[in-house]
């Protein structure tokens, strides 16, 4: 008994943080773990659990979705498709020892970006005038796709952090306006998560024991998360993530 609520708890959580700030992972990844789950199981089986929450957060800030300059949803799309796949086949090829060695670094990189992240998103690159019109939309295009397609790979691969890395990346491609960035992170997240828990289901890693619960908890702390993030102050959220993941980095290199 005590397990199903710890995996419940940890699908709401887990689809809260993710519709706020992102850091869904740092939750479900160590409580199904905490439950016997292997460690790349137990990393395709939250992911895919967290799957319908990115969904409801999309469609909660549907009306303030903004994309980046030379993008649109079918780039956007193609992108993440493809960056979740490549991510998600490099999950399957990984051994659980090996996996397990990669968590506690994928998770402290993942919380670097949270600490990071909100100064990057208020950084802008200094480009003017003439040379803004005449390279604008080609190369930035092109700039703006191959950043989008490593952060989705690492997200087909990893997931944790996957929130902030983007809203970093959408900040340093020159957006500013908090909600649509978080309108556009969920999109990706949904369509990279799409392909790749389709993925992970034809490798067999997959627990559906523990999916459908997961599953709806995420559907339900999505919504929360996503209606709290018009009133809660996102420092104190990143601090509250930051936290959390050096907790979890802190746990895995002790049982390592």
């Amino acid at each position: 008994m005590t397990e199903w609520i710890v995996v419940v708890l940890a699908g709401f959580l887990g689809g809260m943080l993710n519709a706020v700030a992102g850091g869904g992972s740092f939750i479900t990844l160590p409580a199904l773990v905490l439950v016997g789950v292997p460690p790349v199981a137990a990393n395709t089986t939250g992911t895919a659990a967290l799957l319908p929450g990115y969904i409801a957060s999309a469609w909660r800030f549907r009306r303030e979705i903004e994309y980046p300059k030379g993008l649109g949803f079918r780039s956007v799309s193609v992108v993440a498709l493809l960056g979740g796949s490549i991510g998600a086949v490099t999950l399957l090829l990984t051994s659980d020892q090996v996996f397990s060695a990669l968590i506690p670094w994928l998770i402290l990189l993942s919380t670097t970006a949270f600490i990071v992240g909100p100064k990057l998103m208020g950084f802008k690159r200094p480009v003017s005038g003439r040379l803004a019109k005449h390279r604008g939309r080609s190369q930035v295009q092109a700039i703006n796709i191959a950043a989008l397609m490593v952060i989705c790979i690492y997200g087909g691969y990893f997931n944790g952090g996957m929130g902030i890395i983007l809203l970093a990346a959408f900040g340093l491609m020159g957006q500013n306006n908090l909600l649509g960035m978080n309108g556009l992170k969920n999109i990706v997240s949904a369509l990279l998560t799409v392909i790749a828990v389709i993925i992970y289901t034809i490798g067999g890693t997959v627990k559906l024991e523990y999916l459908l619960i997961l599953g709806v908890g995420s559907v339900v702390g999505g919504y929360v998360g996503a209606g709290l993030a018009y009133r809660v102050s996102q420092l104190y959220l990143r601090r509250l993530i930051i936290v959390i993941g050096c907790l979890m980095a802190a746990g895995f290199f002790l049982n390592g």
